[in-house]
């Protein structure tokens, strides 16, 4: 943007600074902090006819984490408690307090039919698609 632009029959101070305020955010975007991601990080597989799903909660006991499943949308929300109050840090990069992970799953899954195991701060969970949503073969008469 040079002076001369302001002068411009059309030119749009307002658009402008979106235009650049967008330039900034993708030129920043990729300077993200590990301790800025999103908590817990989780992997996710896709079978056949169900998913699996990994999430890694290290120090959060399993009655501290809430997991539920509605069609295909995935939460868990949890707390993460600090373990020394007294404490003066020197330096923290695990956050405490509340999380929440919202996680759209690629189908349907059937909320019966969920495994969750936690395990050493992993917690695995399977979800089965439902019977009636899985893709059939159909024949085709000749």
């Amino acid at each position: 943007m040079m002076l001369s632009d302001f002068g411009r029959i059309g030119f749009d101070p307002f658009l402008e600074m979106r235009r650049m305020q967008q330039e900034m955010n993708q030129r920043l975007g990729g300077l993200r902090t590990s301790a800025a991601q999103e908590f817990p990080p989780v992997n996710l597989w896709l079978g056949e006819n169900s998913v699996a799903l990994t999430a890694e909660l290290p120090g959060i006991a399993p009655d501290d984490v809430d997991l539920t499943v509605r069609e295909n949308t995935l939460t868990l929300k949890g707390d993460r408690k600090s373990q020394d109050e007294t404490s003066v840090w020197h330096r923290r990069e695990r956050p405490i307090g509340q999380f929440s992970r919202t996680i759209q799953l690629p189908f349907r899954v059937d909320p019966e039919q969920v495994e969750a195991r936690f395990a050493n701060g992993l917690l695995e969970v399977e979800l089965h698609r439902p019977e009636s949503d899985r893709p059939r073969k159909i024949q085709i008469k000749g």
